[in-house]
């Protein structure tokens, strides 16, 4: 690998890590959204509109070349938005408003497993030993960062269980459909056209626009203009980013810094104290992660 793909899977690495950082704060505003009674359908149809808003007025104004499409891709666009970027935020919000937090974030974290068993029986790659000790010491670390020794998982409500399962299919279907999509677009023309689909798809099985239309307090309002753009817009532009630098299997489990960065969060802003355990899984995800980017062998989407 040459010193210029080595800086660019560095940027992706980077990329994705600061997505995982805004996608665990916007977790915690979400969760404080729905203990003031907004429901996971509002939520998903306000995040997904004010993120399809703001990208379309962002990039007319900065580049409007970056909205021409072919017409052939449509199909593509709508299964991404549908299947990957819509379904993977509203089952991940239906999970948190259903179950407790950290439950919801060990199930949506197999999502990566997901993409790992479709690059091994689809691509028909094989995953050397050490990607493959990387990737189970992703997982083993987010399960002790989750404190999932303690949860009693199946004792949790099923619609929560379920929700989680399927956004951990969802987060897998918008990693790779994304690698797929960047061999033509760039990261934000797949973003805005998946974020295109998604928003009409919760603007139809929702009536139009109905989170919008009630009272919030102005702490509410900030909630979720945050939500739409710092935990939408900027998190999936530094993902899809990621994913056209680095493979989409090295993207998703990078992604697992999200627990830990919602743990360091809990810990400043609302005192919680990480236990022994826990702080051992962080260590262990940041470890399996650098054995990615040092020995991963990690390239762009072809």
């Amino acid at each position: 690998m040459n010193k210029i793909d080595q800086h660019q899977a560095r940027l992706g690495y980077l990329y994705v890590c600061l997505a995982a950082m805004l996608f665990a704060i916007s977790g915690t505003a979400a969760k404080f959204l729905f203990n003031d009674g907004i429901t996971a359908f509002q939520l998903i149809q306000m995040r997904t509109t004010l993120a399809f808003s703001g990208l379309l007025i962002w990039l007319c104004l900065r580049n409007p070349a970056l909205l021409k499409i072919s017409l052939k891709s449509l199909p593509y666009f709508i299964g991404l938005g549908v299947f990957g970027i819509g379904s993977a935020q509203f089952f991940y919000l239906l999970a948190i408003s259903k179950i407790n937090v950290a439950a919801a974030i060990l199930l949506h974290y197999t999502g990566p497993v997901f993409v790992a068993l479709y690059v091994v029986f689809v691509q028909r790659q094989k995953l050397r030993l050490n990607i493959t000790l990387a990737i189970i010491g992703t997982l083993i670390g987010c399960f002790l960062v989750v404190g999932a020794y303690n949860l009693q998982l199946f004792a949790l409500n099923r619609v929560g269980i379920f929700a989680g399962i399927l956004a951990a299919v969802s987060f897998a279907v918008y990693s790779i459909l994304s690698g797929y999509g960047m061999q033509k677009y760039t990261p934000w023309t797949v973003l805005v056209y998946g974020m295109l689909f998604a928003a009409l798809m919760w603007n139809i099985l929702h009536p139009p626009l109905e989170g919008f239309l009630h009272n919030y307090s102005l702490v509410q309002w900030g909630w979720i203009l945050f939500i739409g753009i710092f935990g939408t817009i900027f998190p999936f532009g530094l993902y899809f980013e990621g994913v056209k630098r680095i493979q989409p299997t090295h993207a998703s489990f990078t992604a697992t810094l999200e627990p830990i960065s919602a743990g360091v969060i809990a810990a400043v802003f609302l005192g919680e104290v990480m236990a022994p355990l826990q702080i051992m899984g962080g260590l262990i995800v940041i470890g399996s992660i650098i054995i990615l980017q040092r020995w991963g062998l990690p390239q762009r989407c072809n």
